[in-house]
């Protein structure tokens, strides 16, 4: 069957036109309808896309010239193959289990803003389907932007709270600076190759016309776009900042959506990548530095979502070491079963919040499991995945990452392991602090604990069983051999990039050793902040260099000192001085210059015959003078 791949995005479109435009005349429950059921229409279309593509078919729908001038054509076409199909589940799935939750937890804000934070939801699926389903680099790109228009929206969606919108301005102006580099690659690209088509690029003939040197400042460019939108060091404290949108948006943005996007971008660009291996080696170095710097960050946060926002940031880079190592599968992989578990890490901490008033605190917490049951277990279940636990998600993922940086360097290999003991133990200690020991709020608070309705848990089982489960599609071949379906099903996408990277081959008894060893180390690390943190959690400030962690590094202040505050100086000093003094007075000079002429010449004008034919009689004879004697 024949899929029309523009009714995918054009459902949510939709949904956003009818919520944006009659949100002052629709019910809460009409708009929870309209916002989630196109969601849902637009999951079964990718379901069905994606059948089709398993089948072996690549779908292609063109519709119409976007770009057509003499040199450059750009269609407005889209194109669904085995890496799009997949990232298309993510979106439509996980978003709408969102939608759904977002139906209850929003619950309480007025029916117009209800259907402005869905129609801003749906806008937000639409711009991310158009990203994905792009056949060329000028759809991505509107994609891209729709993305960081939305999040921007989403973010500071209780736009009366200053540092709320102070958070949204942050995210958009950050993600500005990587979008201008994604730009600036998109213009070299058309100066150097005439197309920005995918099927026009990645193709070894046309890759040959670029050199060593435009292939590297192409792809470094590219990945600096993909810093912005996929948080990682320098561009990354703009999401930690994001967690002033609702939690529903959270989960959105840093488990399914805006943030895999520049994983997704530099895995459609695998090939050009694989021509570059010194962006390779920088891609791995920032991402498991990015891994690593935000792994130690959550150590010590105590805002339950600041936590969770810190582990994404730190699981980002951790598929950046993927990229970097040439493990694009894996990659994919681990977006995949972290879009499972991170939202239902979120969800579970939203759940959390609105058993708890809305206090975030995790000091605050503790013994909610008496309390909030199918919460719990739903989100150990996602504290097991993420922390790497055997038989969970996010073993098998996070497995085969660190098993492609044993092959590249032992050295990414055990930096990649610390990240990953340091994820075990936050985790674990966000756990035993929230749910575990007595409760430490108020009374009030401890009065009104209870477990979430219906629309909030049912998405925290389904994705608490898909991250259990969702592993298995990817089981590693020294296990089983055949086994990896997904490695299977990406191949037609990966192939030509594997023919050129070099090979760097692990035995299976040492994949076996690696693997036993960091599950070991991982359960060891499980066991201790369990037992530490639900017999005594943190309460107390951090001291030392707990609190240089608290403080994050100090990176946002070090980022004001050096680049905020110099920049406002400088607006400060072209304002006052530049502007008022030199423009303003060039500007203001002209006009009392004129004003002055007038003021004298007008004496000109005396009203007096005599003085009028005088003034003639003198022009004549100036005339004359000029004409006879001064000619040449």
């Amino acid at each position: 069957m024949k899929i029309e791949l523009i009714l995918i995005p054009l459902l949510p479109l939709i949904g956003f036109l009818l919520n944006g435009l009659l949100r002052n005349y629709l019910s809460k429950g009409l708009t929870g309808i309209i916002g989630s059921g196109s969601i849902l229409a637009a999951f079964v279309l990718s379901f069905m896309a994606f059948l089709e593509v398993r089948s072996g078919h690549v779908i292609t729908s063109s519709y119409f010239d976007f770009i057509s001038i003499r040199s450059l054509k750009v269609p407005f076409a889209f194109q669904v193959d085995q890496l799009s199909s997949i990232f298309l589940l993510i979106i439509t799935g996980v978003g709408f289990l969102i939608h759904v939750y977002s139906t209850s937890y929003m619950h309480d804000e007025k029916p117009h803003h209800f259907a402005r934070y869905f129609a801003y939801l749906n806008l937000f699926v639409f711009s991310m389907l158009l990203l994905v389903m792009g056949s060329n680099f000028v759809i991505m790109f509107i994609g891209w932007e729709g993305v960081g228009l939305c999040s921007y929206l989403l973010i500071g969606f209780w736009f009366k709270k200053e540092d709320y919108t102070k958070a949204a301005s942050k995210a958009f102006i950050m993600n500005r600076i990587g979008d201008l580099a994604f730009l600036i690659a998109l213009f070299m690209l058309v100066h150097k190759l005439g197309t920005l088509t995918f099927s026009e690029i990645f193709n070894p003939e046309a890759l040959a016309k670029l050199s060593a040197f435009d292939i590297t400042v192409i792809t470094t460019l590219l990945f600096v776009g993909a810093t912005g939108k996929s948080a990682q060091i320098p561009l990354y404290t703009w999401l930690p900042d994001a967690m002033a949108g609702p939690t529903p948006v959270s989960a959105l943005i840093h488990a399914a959506t805006m943030v895999t996007a520049g994983i997704y971008m530099i895995a459609r660009s695998n090939l050009m990548y694989s021509m570059a291996p010194g962006t390779l080696n920088c891609i791995a170095i920032i991402g498991v530095a990015t891994a690593l710097l935000a792994a130690s960050i959550a150590l010590k946060q105590n805002d339950i979502k600041k936590v969770l926002a810190y582990s994404t940031v730190s699981q980002l880079g951790y598929m950046f070491l993927a990229l970097g190592t040439g493990a694009y599968v894996a990659a994919v992989f681990h977006v995949m079963t972290h879009a499972f578990f991170k939202a239902l890490l979120f969800l579970g901490s939203g759940s959390v919040i609105h058993a708890m008033g809305g206090e975030q605190d995790m000091r605050k917490m503790g013994g909610l499991s008496k309390y909030m049951k199918i919460t719990n277990i739903t989100f150990l279940l996602g504290c097991l995945a993420i922390a790497g636990i055997p038989g969970f998600s996010g073993f098998f993922s996070k497995d085969e990452i660190l098993a492609s940086a044993f092959a590249t360097s032992p050295v990414l290999y055990g930096l990649g392991l610390l990240g990953a003991l340091l994820t075990a133990f936050y985790m674990f200690r966000l756990y035993a602090t929230t749910f575990k020991g007595s409760f430490r709020g108020s009374h009030e608070q401890e009065h009104h604990l209870h477990e979430s309705p219906a629309a909030i848990t049912i998405p925290l089982i389904v994705l608490a069983i898909l991250s259990v489960i969702g592993g298995y599609i990817g089981i590693p071949e020294f296990i089983m051999h055949g086994a990896h379906s997904l490695k299977a099903f990406l191949n037609p996408i990966f192939e030509q990039s594997y023919a050129l990277l070099p090979k760097h081959e692990v035995s299976h008894s040492m994949e076996w050793a690696l693997t036993g060893v960091s599950s070991l180390l991982i359960i060891i690390t499980v066991a201790i902040a369990w037992g530490r943190y639900s017999k005594k959690p943190d309460t107390e400030e951090a001291k030392g260099f707990g609190k240089l962690l608290q403080d994050k590094w100090y990176v946002d202040e070090i980022y004001n000192g050096v680049i905020v505050k110099p920049l406002n100086a400088l607006g400060a000093f072209f304002n006052n001085i530049f502007e008022k003094n030199i423009v303003d007075g060039i500007v203001n000079g002209v006009g009392r210059l004129v004003h002055y002429g007038g003021r004298q010449l007008r004496w000109l004008q005396s009203g007096q015959t005599g003085s009028y034919v005088l003034m003639m009689v003198v022009s004549i004879l100036i005339v004359f003078v000029l004409q006879f004697f001064l000619r040449k």
